[in-house]
């Protein structure tokens, strides 16, 4: 397998100093050791191979060099959710009146997984919908591992993970999951509703006990939240979540309701999703990034195309060249109003367990519940 191809653009554009800032929008509450312990974790038992990905995860976007196949493909396997939170893009008259949705047809899937096992070192089965409504998660997630996925993961809500469904996790294989706990108490029931904070709190007691009985250390679980759900209480929030995972985090609020006016972008931004993953719709079609919410930028079809193919193909390596110029992202619809290019400001402050928290948050960006 060639691990990447040969520069997109020539040398002078690649040289110039771009602002490439990878895996924005997550940040930590938690302290140093606990973050290097969770990627440990996350590394064992294929070490050489996860410091190999997480080295061109930075690099690749760095040098924009295209990979033979991307370093992940995210698998929309439901674009149906069983709540409606008030930040969401799925509670949009938009969303509702112009997306499509469903789940993704189980032999669609093995065949892209057919095509990368060997290839792409992890999957992760999410996008906006709830990946637990769809009926065959735990036999994709199996098979996934079957094919030699270094890892799966997926995002979830928690509205489903009662010990029963959570046991069926364990043996799939699954090896990360990010559950979304916005706050505490009333501000979790009033964002998370009809899900009640205490029977999320509960379920995961249960999984913290049974991962401990039983000496299992997979599947890691991390939890986060919109930072304005967090804010009232971090240090409570923190430590009332914390001993029960491996990894507690907060996410700035971002505009995925497009009421943004005034934003300010980065002087000489330039996307890394381009070169790091790529993600598949329920229905096979494959959207520009991660952060399509209305899935209306579309790259090709998995149904009839190969996912080399699209991954080289004419019109996301169209996007990429638009990308190369100076401000060309600026050029693209969908791109002016990412978080991405967003500069942020660090001028709010958190304090827990006695350490400060710098938090990250988009300039011009309410973080308010519903704005």
């Amino acid at each position: 397998m060639t691990l990447v191809s040969k520069h997109l653009f020539n040398e002078s554009s690649i040289s110039e100093e771009r602002d490439i800032t990878i895996n924005k929008g997550h940040f930590h509450l938690e302290t140093p050791e606990r973050i290097e312990a969770f990627s440990q974790k996350l590394a064992e038992g294929w070490e050489a191979q996860y410091s190999e990905y997480r080295r061109l995860w930075q690099e690749l976007p760095e040098k924009r060099k295209i990979r033979d196949y991307p370093l992940l493909v995210d698998f929309e396997l439901s674009r149906v959710c069983n709540l409606s939170c008030p930040m969401c893009p799925t509670k949009t008259a938009r969303f509702r009146n112009k997306v499509k949705q469903g789940f993704m047809d189980i032999q669609l899937f093995k065949k892209i997984i057919k095509e990368i096992s060997g290839k792409v070192y992890a999957i992760r089965l999410s996008l906006l919908g709830e990946s637990t409504l769809h009926k065959g998660l735990i036999d994709v997630i199996t098979h996934a591992k079957q094919q030699h996925i270094k890892e799966v993961s997926f995002l979830t809500n928690g509205s489903c993970l009662n010990m029963g469904f959570f046991k069926k996790l364990v043996n799939s294989g699954v090896d990360w999951i990010t559950i979304s706990i916005d706050g505490l108490e009333e501000e979790y029931n009033k964002i998370r509703k009809p899900l009640i904070f205490s029977e999320t709190l509960a379920n995961l007691n249960a999984i913290h006990d049974y991962k401990a009985k039983h000496g299992l250390a997979k599947p890691f679980i991390k939890v986060q939240g919109v930072w304005p759900a967090i804010r009232p209480k971090p240090e409570e929030y923190y430590n009332t979540i914390a001993p029960l995972v491996d990894l507690v985090a907060y996410n700035p609020l971002i505009d995925y309701l497009q009421k943004d006016k005034d934003i300010i972008y980065n002087e000489n931004f330039s996307c890394p999703q381009i070169y790091q993953r790529m993600c598949v719709g329920f229905d096979g079609l494959v959207v520009l990034c991660a952060n399509n919410s209305y899935f209306d930028v579309v790259v090709g079809d998995a149904n009839s195309q190969t996912i080399h193919e699209i991954w080289h193909g004419k019109k996301l390596n169209q996007y990429r060249k638009i990308h190369s110029a100076k401000k060309g992202y600026l050029n693209i619809e969908l791109c002016k109003i990412c978080y991405y290019p967003r500069s942020t400001t660090q001028e709010e402050k958190a304090y827990v367990n006695g350490r400060e928290i710098r938090i990250e948050n988009y300039i011009n960006r309410k973080q308010t519940i519903g704005e």
